[in-house]
């Protein structure tokens, strides 16, 4: 267990050991007990913490907002509007601010360079700086996930089958940063990993590297398919969500969105799940288009736990907070 987290940034899964994140996991079960039983964890009692979205959020703001509450802190809304970010103020003298007043940040921009922004703000940050999601990455959720899938499966993950498929959500272009940190972060823990999406939907070159680089390394699998039945077939996980053909059509999100529609079909059924394991589960980071990536029946069926992922969020960011926020005497 490595408990010397202090002041340390999320920025991506990457950038956490193996044996980092199983501390974080450790928190979090604990931390999702004391909820279940109603017990004291004010562990970060007049803490704050700045949550900064360029872009609206239900689970993440939540989960961050409810958590740092339960841990005794107290969480502060900004937005780029409602602050001196659209009127130009740079990163840089945004956090040196920041950094005097609170304890820790959490960032969601999901626009083209905002993991740049991101990098930019937590090299002059002496606070930890928490990705809530940008364009390449989305660490909060797989972790969240990673830690449901540890549950569901007791620990055992060696040689269980992890589908990542892209599905047919054509009402607009969704970023390629969940599917990134699924792909990279999976295989660190012993889960074989399919990729499945229509040609023309790929991810990015660097991050396909992480992912066969991390199989490789902890004696994992990763492939790549396109058609979703092969994908499905034996699967323990299904996990199913859009992404837009960033990497053909760039930002064009009319080309993107048509891309979409010409690849109808991309939907976990009944008749998909038939094809995975009987013991599988359906996952989902939601919101999810109901009939149109998932069925209705599968996602209300008794193997989705796409709620108890959803709540997982709240325990794992919890415990995030609970590592890595210190007093103002431990600043870097």
């Amino acid at each position: 267990m490595q408990t010397g987290l202090k002041g340390k940034h999320l920025l991506r899964e990457q950038d956490w050991t193996n044996e980092e994140l199983e501390t974080l996991f450790a928190v979090a079960s604990e931390l999702k007990m004391r909820y279940a039983l109603d017990l004291d964890t004010e562990w970060l009692k007049n803490k704050s913490l700045f949550m900064l979205f360029f872009e609206e959020s239900t689970r993440t703001r939540n989960a961050f907002e409810c958590g740092i509450t339960q841990l005794g802190g107290h969480a502060n809304y900004l937005t780029p509007k409602a602050t001196q970010i659209d009127h130009g103020e740079t990163p840089k003298d945004t956090i040196e601010v920041l950094s005097r007043m609170g304890h820790g940040i959490g960032v969601r921009n999901t626009l083209v360079g905002g993991n740049k922004w991101m990098q930019e703000l937590a090299k002059y940050s002496k606070i930890p700086v928490y990705n809530m999601q940008c364009d390449l990455w989305h660490p909060t959720q797989s972790l969240a996930d990673l830690f449901t899938i540890k549950e569901k499966f007791h620990n055992e993950l060696k040689g269980k089958k992890f589908v990542i498929s892209w599905t047919s959500a054509g009402k607009y272009m969704r970023p390629l940063s969940m599917a990134h940190s699924l792909v990279a972060l999976m295989p660190r823990f012993g889960l074989d990993v399919t990729l499945a999406h229509p040609k023309g939907f790929e991810l990015m070159p660097e991050m396909m590297d992480i992912a066969r680089q991390n199989a490789e390394q902890y004696g994992s699998k990763f492939e790549v398919v396109h058609d979703m039945d092969e994908a499905c077939k034996d699967a323990d996980v299904v996990y199913a969500k859009g992404w837009g053909p960033i990497m053909t059509v760039g930002d064009d999100e009319v080309r993107g969105v048509e891309m979409i529609n010409q690849n109808p079909g991309w939907i976990v059924d009944s008749r998909r799940m038939s094809l995975a394991k009987k013991s599988a589960i359906y996952m989902h980071c939601m919101p999810a288009d109901r009939d149109i990536e998932v069925t209705s029946e599968v996602m209300d069926g008794p193997q989705s736990v796409i709620y108890d992922e959803a709540e997982n969020r709240m325990h794992t960011i919890k415990a995030l907070m609970a590592l890595t926020m210190g007093n103002t005497s431990a600043r870097r």
